[in-house]
């Protein structure tokens, strides 16, 4: 059964890419053959969790061609010998019996932030494969991670997930979490107590996993940057782990030394782009589950539109409907989450099928409800379909979700789409009235 099993692995090498291999598919090992059932041993839950998500089918089809007999996969995890994990266990990372987990110096890592609980989209799959890959010291040639992205769209989160997995694994490994304004209040502070030799031992000699915070911070403390230069320099020989992160790329960083500007350009540079519709919907259906809120899928959806800034706005949205509901004894339905975010939602006046319908409703002189109507008059029907197109044209939500927002079938979403588009193929007063609107909407004139 061993020779089935490296055959099985042969064959997968040849169908995923070579960094994936290495990382998820070669650790696995042979455990044990049952009748029909082959136990195979993952490193640990996160690999156990990837493998099932991503490998499973494919797996499962190769040993089933190698065997030339229908056999079952059974992945468990290695811990002291092989002991099966619990599948109810899988989406929480278990903590050590009442105790936070933490670095060995600097800040607390939040509980909540580690890799199974980071959703995974197309805005930040690159990312959080590079972050894995610095927690796992696998797939990587270099031993620094820049992680760069506008505030809230999960750099924290990434950064201190490395932090739990490192710890995780390897206990004994010092990991030290904090953020570039913390790193230069010790230094000020080791300065004044003449203690600035204990302070550069501690990172030069006694850190093995650096994550640095908001590195922007840095931006015109000279003395700082050189201090953190040195200290990298030192980390960098000993081949330590590093991740920074920044809503600034190191070249853009003002006031910033070319010698610390070398070093933080050294390692990858991943940037986390602003999640879509789809991402956000997943985002708050995950925050959702685990919290055990039950919110309707039309909120979930009412939400996802409505809060396009950052993540961290997608869950207060959430958190502030959930508190509202559960206070005031009400059940959770969209116009109570229209009256939460009011006060949330980003004054920039972001385009959103909502703010579609306002602009539409006082061009057209029609009221949202007209929208939303089985109404066929022309007077009601050609307004629908104008802002149908508008929230196909600036918004980034699909089909389906627009259709339902007017109350309709994505099927006739397409039509009222292709209306709009012959009627300005041939000019006249449908061609005058999205130019007028798409300007409103373009200038935030609404």
């Amino acid at each position: 059964m061993e020779l089935i099993w490296e055959k099985v692995k042969s064959a997968l090498k040849e169908q995923i890419p070579s960094n994936m291999f290495r990382m998820w598919i070669e650790p696995l090992r042979l455990a044990k053959v049952d009748a029909e059932v082959m136990q195979i041993q993952c490193p640990n839950i996160f690999s156990r969790k990837r493998v099932l998500d991503h490998f499973n089918e494919l797996i499962c089809s190769e040993m089933n061609r190698v065997a030339g007999q229908l056999m079952t996969l059974d992945l468990i995890v290695a811990k002291n010998g092989t002991a099966p994990v619990d599948k109810d266990l899988l989406p929480q990372q278990l903590p050590l019996p009442n105790m936070a987990p933490q670095p060995h110096c600097g800040r607390l890592l939040r509980r909540d932030y580690t890799f199974d609980q980071f959703v995974v989209g197309k805005n930040n799959e690159f990312a959080y494969s590079a972050a894995l890959s610095m927690a796992v010291r696998k797939g990587l040639q270099q031993n620094a991670l820049f992680l760069l992205s506008k505030t809230g769209m999960g750099k924290s989160h990434l950064s201190q997930a490395v932090g739990h997995r490192i710890i995780s694994e390897s206990p004994a490994e010092r990991v030290y979490y904090m953020t570039a304004e913390d790193f230069t209040n010790e230094m000020v502070t080791s300065y004044k107590s003449n203690t600035v030799n204990l302070f550069k031992d501690k990172y030069h000699n006694g850190c093995d996993v650096l994550l640095l915070e908001d590195v922007h911070y840095l931006s015109g403390k000279g003395r700082t940057q050189i201090e953190l230069a040195h200290t990298l320099d030192s980390l960098y020989n000993e081949n330590k782990t590093i991740i920074f992160s920044s809503c600034c790329s190191p070249s853009e960083i003002p006031k910033l030394s070319d010698n610390l500007r070398s070093r933080l350009v050294c390692g990858l540079i991943s940037n986390i782009e602003p999640p879509d519709y789809r991402m956000r919907f997943k985002i708050l259906q995950r925050f959702a589950q685990v919290n055990n809120w039950r919110i309707p899928k039309e909120v979930l959806e009412f939400l996802a539109t409505e809060l396009t800034q950052d993540v961290r706005q997608l869950k207060s949205g959430l958190v502030g409907v959930s508190a509202k509901a559960s206070l005031l004894g009400v059940s959770i339905d969209v116009p109570l989450a229209t009256d939460v975010i009011k006060n949330i939602v980003n004054l920039s006046k972001t385009v959103s099928i909502g703010r579609i319908k306002k602009l539409v409703c006082k061009y057209y002189n029609v009221t949202p409800k007209d929208l939303v109507s089985r109404s066929r008059k022309q007077a009601i029907v050609r307004p629908r379909q104008v802002a149908i197109y508008l929230a196909r044209r600036y918004t980034d939500q699909p089909l389906q979700a627009i259709g339902r927002s007017f109350n309709r079938y994505h099927a006739t979403a397409l039509h009222a789409i292709g209306a709009v588009e012959k009627g300005m193929a041939q000019g006249g007063a449908i061609r005058r009235h999205i130019e007028y609107l798409s300007k409103k909407l373009e200038t935030g004139d609404f």
